[in-house]
């Protein structure tokens, strides 16, 4: 069965008042998310990979210590890398972060603005395209990680809580170069942290 291009759950417009806005949604969902569909779609016809999991298809194609991804693995897993991300923002509700979540936070890095410090130099410090990420390890602790291109948690066996798109698509049109305004922005007025206790 092939992939398709999920609706975002909110209007195109429903962030901009928080700083991401229509165009950029219309450019990065309508256009690049659809992309990596498409591609992967096509990639994958014929293939062991056709009727799998997307979890499956990327944790089956993923090549440590490869310099560069083949092209399932990239499509398959920006296609789930912008799925979660969608998901993990909001327009209104989830603004305040849940106690059970602050406290595991909080147990992890010392403070909730310890963390929110950590994850934006991952972001800021990633260097080229990627993704910036808070997950839970398989010991059960929350840490903040970086990624290359579209490479994200589950290729090490981590639950992805909370990730952020530093491909410059995700910022260009409304911060320009200034990737770590983006990522502050992203962290105080788009995450719904509900979402990300949700998936503790």
């Amino acid at each position: 069965m092939a992939f398709t291009l999920p609706d975002l759950p909110y209007a195109h417009d429903a962030l901009a008042s928080l700083g991401m806005s229509r165009e950029t949604l219309e450019y990065h969902h309508d256009l690049h998310h659809k992309a990596y569909v498409d591609n992967g779609n096509k990639l994958i016809a014929g293939t062991e990979w056709e009727g799998k999991s997307l979890e499956d298809i990327i944790r089956g194609t993923y090549q440590a210590g490869a310099v560069a991804q083949n092209g399932i693995f990239n499509n398959a897993s920006q296609h789930w890398n912008h799925n979660q991300f969608w998901e993990m923002m909001g327009p209104g509700e989830g603004k305040k972060m849940p106690g059970d979540l602050e406290g595991a936070i909080t147990d992890s890095f010392g403070s909730v603005q310890k963390f929110k410090d950590d994850f934006a130099a991952a972001g800021a410090g990633q260097f080229g395209s990627g993704w910036c990420w808070l997950v839970k390890d398989k010991d059960g602790g929350l840490k903040v990680t970086k990624t290359e291109n579209g490479v994200n948690p589950l290729c090490f066996g981590q639950t992805a809580l909370l990730g952020c798109d530093v491909w410059e698509h995700s910022y260009y049109i409304d911060f320009r170069n200034k990737r770590p305004a983006y990522l502050t922005n992203f962290l105080e007025k788009l995450v719904n942290w509900e979402n990300v206790a949700s998936r503790l």
